[in-house]
């Protein structure tokens, strides 16, 4: 059993910067891929970034990509999305969300997932 637990939301103005975490419990954290998805009010939620369990290989949604950077502690037990440059369109919850490997979380399956954090950016 994982829980995940997100921080670091909050208001920030077009073109600043949020770092959100996400803590980890159980023992077994380095063999999940983790990801971060993001769901805003009327839309579907949506895939923004994911880290392989070794914390080598990373991927992005193309409308981030650039702008967010995906990382993790396996040691800590802990994720980090650091999103820079933000725009309102960003505005959304942000969930994290572990998938056991060999196969990433997507938008429709993972093995857990937070209780998400609120991102809002104003222009």
């Amino acid at each position: 059993q994982v829980q995940l637990v997100e921080s670091g939301g909050g208001l920030v103005q077009a073109g600043g910067s949020l770092r959100l975490s996400c803590a980890a419990s159980g023992r077994t954290f380095s063999t999940y891929i983790m990801g971060w998805f993001r769901q805003a009010p009327g839309k579907e939620r949506e895939f923004v970034a994911a880290i392989s369990a070794g914390g080598g290989d990373t991927n992005y949604a193309d409308s981030v990509k650039g702008r967010f950077t995906i990382s993790r502690d396996n040691a800590k037990n802990a994720v980090s999305l650091q999103m820079n440059r933000l725009k309102p369109e960003d505005t959304a919850v942000y969930y994290c969300a572990a998938k056991i490997v060999p196969r990433p979380p997507t938008k429709y399956e993972a093995d857990y997932w937070g209780q998400g954090t609120q991102v809002t950016v104003f222009s």
